[in-house]
């Protein structure tokens, strides 16, 4: 197995949650399309995009090892189930003028995280990461409560991409074959829905005279990519650290969300995310002081 490079997995977390923060200028691209028709699309060309990235890229004996290891194809299954429906999810929110609920959603995430890499990886936590989280912690635990009713897009978003990342990361198979298996395992539903749904926008042929054509055959690109940055990111740090890192992706969702696209951030919101950068910057600084330790 590959030793682990806390550099090379800050660099690739980085480069992962920055792009799926950017995420929603690319969704608003293509808001007329119904959320579960951007999912299909998303499947089919990140099938396609992904087996030709995996003929350029090679992996000896992937296959192989999948074939006789009939459990990782379950794992992958499942691994697979979990991300569409949180890419369901989050595109509904962004195109249904829900993005503030979809940032809580992944400010939660990092806090799933942590609790399942104490709870199910054995790791523990530093004095410093403690307060990090309690203060964390104080900040979802504000959001959650101003929101008055149980957030289910954020609770969903969370969970659903928590559970993701701990089975990517406990499965012995590589980022790339990973991805490419767990989204050919959805194009026969993919195509099923399709064939179902002859009135569906891209049904027709006019459609793919337009701009928004385009806008979805990149979606094999746009949702590889970060994927398969996170999923190296995973083997390269701990669980706990790689949680925290996904702050980055909701405080931009969240500037969008109120700089560009009119959602309204009440006073008591902007507290709540005042404990949760507290808490990163502590904990950032406690990361930073065992990088050099070990340097």
């Amino acid at each position: 197995m590959q030793a682990a490079n806390p550099r090379r997995g800050y660099i690739l977390g980085l480069s992962a949650y920055i792009i799926w923060g950017l995420f929603p200028l690319y969704f608003k691209a293509i808001a007329n399309v119904p959320a579960v028709e951007i999912i299909i699309h998303r499947v089919l060309w990140s099938a396609l995009f992904g087996a030709l990235l995996l003929m350029v890229w090679k992996h000896p004996g992937w296959w192989r090892e999948l074939r006789e290891n009939p459990r990782r194809l379950a794992i992958l299954a499942l691994s697979g189930t979990l991300i569409a429906a949180n890419w369901l999810t989050y595109v509904w929110s962004v195109n249904n003028g829900r993005m503030l609920e979809a940032s809580l959603g992944y400010y939660i995430n990092p806090l799933v995280n942590v609790l399942l890499g104490m709870l199910i990886l054995g790791e523990r936590l530093r004095r410093m990461q403690w307060i990090a989280v309690g203060l964390a912690t104080i900040g979802v635990a504000q959001q959650v409560w101003q929101v008055g009713s149980l957030p289910w897009v954020s609770l969903v978003l969370a969970l659903t991409f928590g559970f993701y990342g701990l089975i990517r990361k406990q499965a012995p198979v590589k980022a790339l074959p990973g991805l490419v298996v767990e989204t050919w395992m959805l194009v026969p539903i993919a195509v099923a829905w399709l064939l179902l749904n002859p009135t569906a926008s891209s049904a027709q042929a006019e459609f793919w005279t337009t701009s928004e054509a385009w806008w979805l055959v990149a979606a094999g690109p746009v949702t590889l990519v970060p994927l398969v940055c996170f999923n190296a990111a995973a083997r390269h740090l701990p669980y706990t650290t790689l949680g925290f890192l996904q702050y980055l992706a909701p405080t931009l969702v969240l500037l969008q969300a109120v700089l560009l696209f009119g959602e309204h951030l009440s006073s008591s919101t902007l507290v709540a995310f005042i404990f949760i950068w507290a808490g990163l910057a502590v904990y950032s600084v406690d990361a930073w002081i065992s990088l050099r330790r070990r340097s």
